[in-house]
């Protein structure tokens, strides 16, 4: 059987006196699964991220991912982890705009203390393979919005995660950038890169992912094959 990349086992997680962000959820993503989290504003999935992530502690319950409990770590541990585990795709891309492309994707690399000749041929190789080389030397404020997101999945990648994030990755672009980010999302995940989509898009959980986790009001209410999702599911 595959190995969990992913196991939470029963876990809450609540903010000052309000109701429950996430109540009891477990959930387990297998090596080389392409997952969507779906649900609408406010659902959990956030929480749910954040929590996979190391960015936050579940009050009750467990959460391991690649063997390590994220959810003991200190935060100097879990900054360790995030480097070496994680590789995480933001809604606004989140890159360095004082920094080349190839200094934005270098940098987890140079973080993790990969020596810069190594670092500089891997950054090179990734640009190339999703198609922004041509882009190498530039800042990330003169590129498109779907090529600044292939500098982030580039960047994302550099320290070869065994788990790859995204937090609603086309939420910024318009649908031909969009389209074009779910197809590379979905190739990545055809070479066996393991990877979780926090989405509210339903066309998007269809498109880049083989199976849907669907979350309301912080439960987790169906797991179900991405193309068995109905449209009800995210209203």
């Amino acid at each position: 059987m595959t190995v969990p990349v992913i196991e939470l086992r029963g876990v809450s997680r609540r903010y000052d006196d309000g109701p429950p962000a996430l109540h009891e959820a477990s959930l387990t993503v297998r090596r080389g699964e392409a997952v969507a989290i779906l649900g609408p504003s406010g659902s959990g999935k956030s929480t749910l991220l954040n929590l996979i992530a190391g960015l936050d502690r579940p009050d009750t319950g467990t959460v391991t991912v690649d063997g390590v409990r994220v959810d003991e770590l200190s935060e100097s541990g879990a900054a360790l982890y995030r480097r070496s585990k994680i590789g995480m795709v933001f809604q606004f891309f989140n890159l360095l705009d004082d920094l080349t492309v190839t200094d934005n994707v270098v940098l987890p690399a140079r973080l993790a203390g990969m020596a810069r000749p190594e670092a500089s041929r891997r950054a090179a190789e990734l640009l190339e393979n999703l198609g922004v080389d041509r882009h190498a030397r530039a800042y990330p404020g003169r590129l498109s919005g779907g090529e600044r997101q292939r500098v982030a999945v580039a960047r994302a990648l550099m320290n070869r995660p065994p788990l790859l994030l995204a937090d609603e990755p086309t939420g910024a672009l318009d649908t031909a950038a969009g389209q074009d980010v779910s197809r590379l999302l979905s190739e990545l995940n055809a070479d066996g890169q393991t990877l979780v989509v926090v989405t509210h898009d339903l066309s998007l959980a269809q498109s880049c992912t083989r199976r849907t986790v669907r979350i309301a009001d912080g439960r987790i209410t169906g797991d179900v094959p991405s193309q068995a999702v109905s449209p009800e599911a995210v209203r």
